[in-house]
């Protein structure tokens, strides 16, 4: 290094250098030399960035730096400073923060594995109460004060829907907040969980089933989503090869909330009621919750995060070029049209078997655990097969399961037990498909663009799921029926859920006839781009 450089160098910009990088060194032996490979993916996130100091300029290259020629202010006002930091302070936060050296490793040690259990009760949290919504959807409708009111058999099934719709709808929304302002989402987080505990306490002091909605439905929703979608987010930063595992074992946490919940709620209502039910649970929720929001962090450090937007050489846009991701989407909304309707109507179908409250959850609890077992393995398998082949697979299956098992066998507590176990197994691991969508057309190594997209798949699934009530709950009405038809499961409720059934069936039809053609579609697509 010559002297009249040196001599432009403050103290901070000779820390960097005291690492050993030549300024003749080329960029891609230092990255090569320098970072380790399951680091390199984050290196496009500060992307040789200049930063002005007297005539001469550092390229932060993570932990590293070189020198560079000088450029204009604009760029770094631009493209490096995060949101409220002066021109002045940017030095100290490249030095301070932008340190990859000490980063946790991905896919395994302590920050990756202790952040995955805290996101598994958050989702258990956030996800498993609107899952096991449908044992109080059937108190409301046994309860007078509530079901008498005006467009109660209407607006009380849309509760339960309603919050996991809303939270799936918010990704396309959140998301891009969380991108722009990182060094809140922790606090967001913590403001998320008080207002989840708050929906649940004020909804517990009202019998306006509209106040239900906005508390219990709405409000939830809300906290839900502050608290909920960082996790996604913070995945994609601490697991890469196992990001599949990764997801499954998060969603699971819905189907271990909704495998628990259905069992624990009935005894609780009919000893306290509702009301105090929903005390209870926001308690328990809150002490279960506080300990976890603390290991609920990404692995990238917020210098990391706040940088420059990734430069991917067209990597960003590819996913909109792929046939196959095109028809992932108009699936995976199908799919959300008919995944929720059992979720909701279970417990009540059970009543109109004439089975104790215990029993009529006990169906809805079996397809929640059963998911469990459906999410955990789906999202283990596509880290090693093609996603394409296990969507077109369990579609076909739940389409089968539905017509047979709901619709044929489900006329008694056996054939309905064995009918939601079927269901939660084949339909209830399908978001743990989303990774292995997602990475046919995005490198695994951009978490945010990866994000993004699954924020997507949420918005399309969001759409059936907040829709599917309203349609299902049109079509459920008592008909007449012969005496073969009463003996199924159609007949349940003289009827009254034959169109639910075969809609619900319908949908996973139709679901699995588009993925088949999508999958063909896709690997035509992926042989013509290879010959290019």
């Amino acid at each position: 290094m010559d002297a009249s450089f040196a001599n432009t160098l403050g103290p901070q910009d000779q820390q960097f250098l005291d690492l050993g990088i030549d300024k003749s060194e080329p960029v891609s032996t230092i990255i090569s030399n320098d970072f380790s490979q399951k680091d390199e993916f984050l290196l496009p996130s500060l992307p040789c960035t200049p930063y002005e100091e007297g005539e001469t300029t550092m390229i932060a290259l993570s932990a590293r730096a070189v020198p560079h020629q000088a450029t204009s202010n604009s760029y770094i006002e631009q493209n490096l400073r995060p949101q409220g930091l002066s021109l002045e302070s940017d030095r100290d936060f490249l030095t301070n923060r932008v340190n990859t050296s000490s980063l946790a490793p991905v896919d395994g040690g302590f920050g990756a594995w202790s952040f995955l259990f805290s996101a598994f009760f958050v989702e258990l949290i956030v996800w498993g109460f609107p899952c096991a919504f449908g044992t109080f959807l059937d108190a409301y409708l046994r309860d007078p004060t509530y079901a008498s009111q005006k467009n109660a058999q209407l607006l009380l099934p849309m509760i339960g829907t309603m919050t996991s719709g809303i939270i799936y709808c918010s990704g396309p929304v959140t998301y891009p907040l969380i991108y722009r302002y990182p060094m809140y989402t922790r606090i967001s987080m913590w403001i998320g969980a008080a207002i989840c505990f708050a929906s649940l306490f004020g909804a517990s002091y009202t019998t306006s089933v509209v106040n239900l909605v906005l508390c219990q439905g709405v409000l939830y929703a809300i906290g839900g989503t502050m608290l909920y979608n960082p996790c996604i987010n913070y995945m994609n930063e601490w697991f890469i090869a196992r990001r599949g595992l990764a997801n499954g074992v998060i969603s699971a946490g819905a189907a271990a909330g909704g495998l628990i919940l259905p069992l624990v709620l009935p005894g609780i209502i009919d000893r306290y009621g509702t009301a105090k039910t929903l005390r209870i649970i926001a308690v328990v929720f809150a002490v279960c919750l506080l300990p976890m929001l603390p290991f609920l962090k990404g692995r990238l450090p917020l210098a990391r995060v706040v940088g420059p937007a990734v430069r991917s050489g067209g990597e960003d846009r590819k996913w909109m070029k792929s046939p196959g991701f095109r028809f992932v989407m108009i699936v995976n909304t199908i799919q959300g049209f008919g995944y929720f309707v059992p979720l909701v109507w279970l417990p009540t179908f059970a009543s109109e078997l004439h089975l104790n409250a215990t029993n009529s959850s006990l169906a809805l609890s079996l397809l929640n655990g059963a998911s469990l077992i459906g999410t955990l393995g789906f999202g283990a398998l596509t880290d090693h097969m093609d996603t394409w082949l296990l969507a077109f697979s369990t579609l076909l299956g739940t389409c089968l399961a539905t017509f047979v098992g709901w619709g044929v066998i489900s006329y008694s507590l056996a054939g309905l037990i064995a009918f939601g176990m079927a269901y939660g197994v084949l339909a209830g691991g399908w978001s743990s498909f989303w990774p292995g969508f997602i990475k046919t057309v995005v490198s695994q190594e951009d978490p945010r663009l990866a994000t993004t997209l699954m924020g997507y798949l949420m918005f399309s699934r969001g759409l059936g799921n907040i829709l599917s009530t309203p349609i299902t709950a049109a079509m459920a009405h008592p008909k007449g029926l012969s005496a073969v038809e009463g003996r199924l499961g159609f007949g349940v409720g003289n009827g009254k859920f034959e169109n639910v059934i075969v809609y619900t069936g319908t949908c996973f039809a139709g679901a699995s006839l588009i993925a088949g053609v999508g999958w063909v579609v896709e690997k035509s697509y992926q042989r013509s781009s290879t010959r290019r």
